[in-house]
């Protein structure tokens, strides 16, 4: 059994009907042309913020004119505090891009990280003590 062609498509060509998996990503008809990502990223200088999956990000401004498509629809989502995870998931960008879009948005004080809350490290006793005597009552 021989392995199945591929057979180059160029944008605005139809999908043929044999064809299988799923559509390209994108409205009905849309014809998506992905950007790579250093350009979404910018040049950088290779620093990065200090940020994690869970850290809060709330928008400080409305997007400036001068700002990227990309920066635009951070700063659009972050209305309210959203996790960088939720924004990289919302925006389908890896976590490191958007870290990178962050940063600048960061160093221009557009945007403010708010880090996650911090729980202690040992359980109150007195607390676990009154979960085990509810719990031993039910």
């Amino acid at each position: 059994m021989t392995p199945p062609q591929r057979q180059r498509r160029t944008p605005g060509q139809d999908r043929p009907a044999e064809s299988p998996g799923p559509a390209p990503p994108g409205k009905e008809g849309e014809i998506r042309n992905p950007e790579r990502l250093f350009v979404i990223g910018g040049e950088g200088n290779g620093e990065r913020a200090d940020i994690d999956l869970v850290t809060l990000i709330v928008a400080r401004a409305d997007p400036p004119v001068s700002a990227t498509p990309e920066q635009a629809a951070l700063l659009r989502l972050c209305a309210a505090p959203l996790s960088v995870a939720e924004l990289s998931a919302y925006l389908s960008l890896p976590f490191s891009v958007v870290t990178v879009l962050l940063t600048d948005l960061l160093a221009a004080e557009l945007v403010q990280a708010r880090a996650s809350i911090v729980r202690q490290k040992v359980a109150d006793r007195n607390l676990l003590e009154a979960v085990m005597h509810g719990l031993q009552k039910l």
